[in-house]
């Protein structure tokens, strides 16, 4: 069925389960590596659609199912769970994001379906995994978010808790699912067996929390504070967003290197030599006087100005930039990370690629998502093999 040739995971069908954005961002990895990927969504469709009644909400629906053949199945009824079973035969991998149980119940549990296809890869993503004593909770990125630490410590130390402004726990972990799909699928080409593999998202997100453990294990088990800008675990200075004429700039000094490049960008090389400053563990004691004489200094410059001298002096740094600005970012497009595509239902926009990145293979064109049920009969009748007459029952007992 595969439309695609010479991609490392051509020949692999996918039958898709995701929802929202962790399942299904998982999935549209595998389809941009090459995967046939069949995106099956319930009656009402994947929930995600129905943001599309709030002004742009829709756009992540677009953003996560390029490239996907998109079909509807009531897996609720009996002869959708058939048919489910049917596919599940012929294909390589199942890849779903329901609350733990939920296929169980369904009766589409993962050892029934291996059953069916030994060598089926089975891929379960959830807020907090299948075992456990969380593993019934409700999770969703705001949660895990909570749930895992992140909120405590993003924000400022006299602010409250504030959740990451990305979805970082669904992204993590349908990264994650995917990097556990193709290792089970490089054991199955060795065993030529198949098994099931999971991934939760507060797991998932647990060691991007490194720079604020450390601050805790560093304080004896002191809760450390919200940093705001600063680094995590205050151990780099400076390290923090200043203002700029127009905006703001991010600033890093790793090295004692960058920290003389940057004295020697401010016009101000003797401040290199100055004991206060010497030595990275001497400007974490002064920083607020280090990050004082740095915002004093930038606050002369537009970011745009600002950054090409900085990075002229080998200081790394960045402008911080708006939605607007990362959208039409000339080097996404040039790469092809980002392209604009007249969707059939979202009208002009621009879509991301996979980052991931295979030498020697041109990208995979962008195929846009469409509406629901599109490729209904493609995929029941070509593939499965269906008649017309049995299509035509099928979605008359709203089957599909």
């Amino acid at each position: 069925m595969s439309e695609f040739s010479g991609k490392p995971l051509d020949g692999i069908t996918v039958i898709d389960l995701g929802q929202i954005y962790n399942g299904p961002y998982c999935t549209f990895l595998m389809a941009m590596a090459g995967a046939n990927v069949i995106k099956i969504e319930p009656p009402t469709g994947d929930p995600l659609r129905r943001r599309s009644v709030v002004g742009g909400a829709a756009l992540p629906f677009a953003m996560l199912n390029s490239n996907k053949r998109m079909v509807s199945l009531n897996l609720k009824s009996v002869r959708g769970r058939e048919i489910f079973l049917e596919m599940v035969k012929r294909g390589d991998v199942v890849v779903e994001n329901y609350a733990p149980s939920t296929m169980e119940k369904l009766g589409l549990g993962y050892d029934v379906l291996k059953q069916r296809n030994p060598r089926l890869i089975y891929a379960a993503g959830s807020g907090y995994g299948r075992s456990g004593p969380k593993a019934g909770y409700l999770a969703m990125d705001l949660t895990v978010q909570a749930m895992s630490g992140v909120m405590s410590t993003t924000g400022f130390p006299d602010s409250p808790p504030v959740k990451a402004g990305p979805a970082i726990c669904d992204f993590f972990g349908g990264v994650h699912l995917f990097g556990a799909l193709v290792a089970a699928l490089y054991e199955r080409t060795v065993t030529g067996t198949g098994r099931l593999v999971e991934v939760s998202m507060q797991e998932a997100v647990y060691a991007s929390l490194s720079s604020s453990l450390g601050l805790y294990y560093g304080s004896g088990g002191k809760i450390p504070p919200r940093t705001g800008n600063r680094h995590a675990g205050l151990a780099e200075a400076p390290y923090n967003v200043y203002p700029t004429q127009d905006g703001y700039i991010a600033i890093i000094c790793v090295s004692d290197a960058h920290w003389r490049n940057l004295t020697k960008a401010m016009g101000n090389e003797k401040l290199a030599d100055d004991s206060r400053y010497l030595t990275l563990k001497s400007r974490v004691d002064h920083i607020d006087e280090i990050d004082e004489v740095v915002a004093g200094f930038t606050a002369n410059y537009p970011k745009q100005e600002l950054f090409a001298l900085l990075s002229d002096c080998r200081v790394p740094c960045a402008p911080v930039r708006t939605l607007d600005e990362v959208v039409n970012d000339d080097h996404m497009h040039t790469r092809g990370a980002l392209e604009w595509v007249d969707h059939p239902m979202y009208g002009r926009v621009v879509l991301p690629r996979s980052p991931l990145r295979f030498d020697g293979e041109e990208q995979i064109e962008l195929k846009p998502s469409g509406e629901l049920g599109r490729d209904n009969h493609q995929i029941y009748g070509e593939w499965l093999g269906y008649s017309e007459t049995e299509l035509a029952r099928l979605e008359e007992e709203k089957v599909i």
